[in-house]
């Protein structure tokens, strides 16, 4: 399982109000809630993500409330893996739970930069910044969490 794409970088502790924010949360609609997503930070985020591109961020992503709208919009906006120096836990488990691949990597999250060129082997856990030539290593997913990411989330593995 592979991804590559264009990077959107943001810093330290986006919170899931920002993610998606809670004026959105009144639909099911995932293409809906993606096109709200990072709105308040970034205006112009839907209008730039392509599919594939990878989200890259500091420390705490995804932290605050526990809705998993936030990992529903950034898949549904075409976002194929988030890497960051950390993650609050409920936000890893829900992108998990919903077939959003991240990984932490603090160097990678940091040296990175906006519109860099990024592929990531999730077998391995190797990130590399294409534009640069630089690789990094993230902790690669167990089988078991790959194949709930590779079936599209957890009720679809288990289907």
């Amino acid at each position: 399982m592979n991804a590559k794409g264009r990077v959107h970088k943001f810093g330290d502790n986006v919170d899931t109000d920002v993610i998606i924010p809670a004026r959105y949360l009144n639909t099911a609609s995932h293409k809906e809630l993606a096109a709200h997503c990072m709105e308040d930070i970034d205006a112009e985020f839907v209008n730039k993500v392509e599919q594939g591109d990878i989200m890259v961020a500091e420390k705490n992503f995804g932290c605050g409330s526990s809705r998993e709208h936030a990992p529903i919009a950034i898949k549904a906006s075409g976002i194929s893996c988030v890497i960051a120096s950390t993650f609050a836990r409920i936000f890893y488990r829900n992108s998990i739970n919903i077939g959003l691949p991240i990984l932490e990597c603090d160097e990678a999250a940091r040296e990175i930069s906006e519109g860099d060129i990024v592929s990531v082997n999730f077998d391995t856990g190797v990130i590399t910044d294409e534009t640069t030539g630089k690789t990094y290593q993230a902790e690669p997913f167990p089988e078991f969490i790959q194949n709930i990411i590779s079936k599209g989330g957890l009720i679809n593995s288990i289907l």
